[in-house]
């Protein structure tokens, strides 16, 4: 499906916010794992390691911006919890609309 230009610009402006918002909450995920009481901190530090090195290949952290994928890149970032429908309110129906199509699948 191929997103419309405004659709477009719009998510080109949202993305890094959607990001940054995302990887904010990852460091707070992280800093309450290595705060925890729970195992020794070699543990905790190795399972923090793991953690960055499945997270940074999300979309939420780094995503290529292709206007050819950006509607499955939506439904993508819906899916991982990056962001909500809600995020979308200020798209066009046509976009929310395919984004729901692709999540009802």
């Amino acid at each position: 499906m191929e997103i419309s230009k405004s659709d477009w610009k719009l998510f080109r402006e949202k993305i890094a916010d959607w990001q940054e918002n995302y990887m904010d909450r990852l460091n707070k995920e992280y800093i309450a794992l290595l705060s925890s009481d729970k195992g020794n901190p070699s543990d905790r530090f190795w399972k923090l390691e793991g953690r960055i090195r499945r997270d940074k290949k999300s979309p939420g952290v780094m995503i290529e911006r292709e206007k050819a994928s950006a509607v499955f890149d939506i439904a993508d970032l819906i899916r991982l919890k990056v962001i909500t429908v809600d995020d979308l309110a200020d798209f066009s129906d046509t976009l929310k609309e395919a984004v729901k199509m692709i999540l009802d699948r």
